[in-house]
């Protein structure tokens, strides 16, 4: 199972930007795909997540400025980022908890990050 980013830029603050993330490969099940984030010198911070069950949790910081989806004909994750603010500004990965088809074990996969920058 692949995780792809894309979406990722240099934008000013106020702006949006839409991230997504296609999960690809021998896919059984997904019970939860959703978006962390990691600034230079700070720990990975889960920033939304979704799961097969339809529960939705935020970061406090990004609550009523970023929203997640999902669409789950194509498996892929999307993360609409409006309202960005300079501190917003880290590496976001994509995250999957996924039952693959090969292990039949549910397992987590990683994308392989993309970077979002938000100008004062």
């Amino acid at each position: 199972v692949r995780l792809v980013e894309s979406g990722g830029g240099l934008v000013q603050s106020g702006e949006s930007l839409r991230l997504s993330c296609a999960a690809s490969g021998s896919i059984f099940a997904i019970y939860a795909m959703g978006w962390y984030r990691q600034a230079p010198g700070k720990q990975r911070e889960l920033v939304a997540v979704t799961t097969n069950d339809g529960k939705i949790t935020y970061l406090d910081s990004v609550k009523g400025r970023f929203t997640v989806s999902i669409d789950n004909a194509r498996n892929t994750v999307y993360l609409q980022m409006n309202s960005l603010k300079p501190e917003d500004s880290a590496v976001y990965y994509c995250h999957g908890e996924i039952v693959d088809g090969v292990s039949v074990s549910r397992r987590e996969f990683w994308g392989q990050g993309t970077q979002v920058t938000v100008s004062s």
